[in-house]
């Protein structure tokens, strides 16, 4: 399947965190828009592995992507290495995005950086014609490399290269986010998982949080509400009225 977007997340739940309004304002506009996870989150302090699949195919539905995939990478360990460039390169070369999303360059969570470059890496060696790959049916894969690399601010307070408007899509953004029930607080609990452990991310403020992030990202450019994203390579524009 040919993609417009394609984007990946350390964990379940990093892509709605951070870009998913970016995402739905793409779908809305005839945009095909995949997902590719690189770990089940199982070292999360709250749910389960099988929970959390179950809650990104939801998400995902709920959003409208094309696809979601997990590449099974081992949550927390793993390594930036030849076995796990070639599974990111395979989802590149199978989808062929244009773009690609991915965490952020620096973060509080050790995994975002590191799926930072090996992600980002491995859209330049996905362009290689000499790494050769095969699909899940055992035919040889083309080469494939995406026109642009963009990484989705998280937890830190980044300063962003660019900003996207969310603003019409705020409120479906929260709707995503708490897709993930077993991982976020719930507006209309229903007890299901009391008895799992407070976390960081568990509670009200951190909704809160994220909306007011979401608030100060959009001020500079006169948005509601926006996602910062930040580039390892300078863009270049053709016109300075596709400038905000």
């Amino acid at each position: 399947m040919k993609t417009d977007i394609l984007a990946f997340g350390a964990h379940p739940d990093d892509v709605e965190l951070s870009c998913s309004g970016t995402l739905l304002r793409h779908i809305d506009q005839g945009k095909i828009v995949g997902l590719v996870d690189l770990t089940r989150g199982e070292l999360g302090s709250r749910g389960s592995a099988d929970l959390r699949d179950q809650e990104a195919a939801h998400a995902a539905k709920l959003m409208g992507a094309a696809f979601r995939e997990n590449l099974r990478m081992a949550d927390g360990f793993f390594s930036y290495n030849r076995e796990n460039l070639l599974k990111v390169i395979r989802m590149i070369r199978k989808y062929q995005p244009e773009i690609v999303l991915a965490n952020s360059l620096k973060d509080r969570h050790p995994d975002h950086g590191r799926a930072a470059k090996l992600v980002a890496e491995a859209c330049f060696y996905a362009g290689l014609i000499r790494i050769e790959t095969k699909d899940e049916n055992g035919n040889a894969q083309e080469h494939w490399r995406p026109k642009a690399v963009y990484h989705y601010i998280q937890d830190m307070n980044l300063e962003p290269d660019f900003v996207v408007d969310i603003s019409e899509y705020i409120d479906k953004k929260m709707e995503l986010i708490q897709a993930f029930k077993s991982q976020f607080y719930q507006t209309k609990d229903d007890g299901t998982y009391a008895d799992q452990p407070e976390t960081p991310i568990s509670g009200a403020g951190f909704l809160n949080f994220l909306k007011s992030k979401g608030a100060t990202m959009g001020r500079p450019a006169n948005f509601d509400y926006a996602e910062g994203f930040q580039v390892a390579r300078t863009p270049g524009v053709k016109d300075l009225f596709v400038l905000g």
